[in-house]
């Protein structure tokens, strides 16, 4: 088995950044709109919106997590949005999520003093639900997540 290693992306990362986060899109379903110019204006800017970790094994990027500050005044402190997680097919079943989940949990307790993980994961999507909840992750009772999309809040301005 490659040695694998996980550390916090850099500015310089990003287009590798960006494919991982594609193959995620691809993964899933889902449309792709990030670019590499967008990941260095949120991520690496003045005021960054998100940090991320990858997992490479050689040069290969095998895995990915991308988190922003949440804060809550229930649970009384900060937390981290984990948006994105991918790990490659050829690397699942070796305990990458977890490790990249870790790693996340460690960068955000340090940074903002983190004591949750959040994230959301797709109703249909069977095999991220059951690996969540291995890891111990709970539905929240009572809590519908809502967005609001940029018509929305250009409505919402207008108002």
């Amino acid at each position: 088995m490659t040695e694998i290693t996980i550390r916090r992306a850099g500015a310089n990362d990003v287009e590798r950044l960006n494919e991982a986060l594609r193959s995620l899109s691809d993964d899933i379903g889902d449309s792709h709109g990030g670019t590499p110019e967008l990941l260095v204006q949120a991520g690496f800017g003045d005021h960054p919106a998100f940090r991320a970790m990858l997992a490479e094994a050689r040069d290969d990027i095998v895995g990915a997590a991308l988190y922003s500050p949440v804060f809550s005044t229930v649970r009384a402190g900060a937390g981290a949005y984990v948006s994105d997680l991918w790990i490659a097919a050829e690397a699942r079943g070796q305990g990458l999520g977890r490790k990249l989940l870790a790693a996340v949990a460690d960068d955000a307790r340090t940074v903002w003093n983190a004591c949750f993980v959040k994230l959301a994961v797709y109703d249909g999507n069977r095999k991220a639900r059951a690996f969540y909840d291995r890891l111990g992750f709970a539905a929240s009772t009572g809590e519908t997540t809502l967005t609001l999309d940029e018509s929305g809040l250009a409505a919402l301005k207008n108002t």
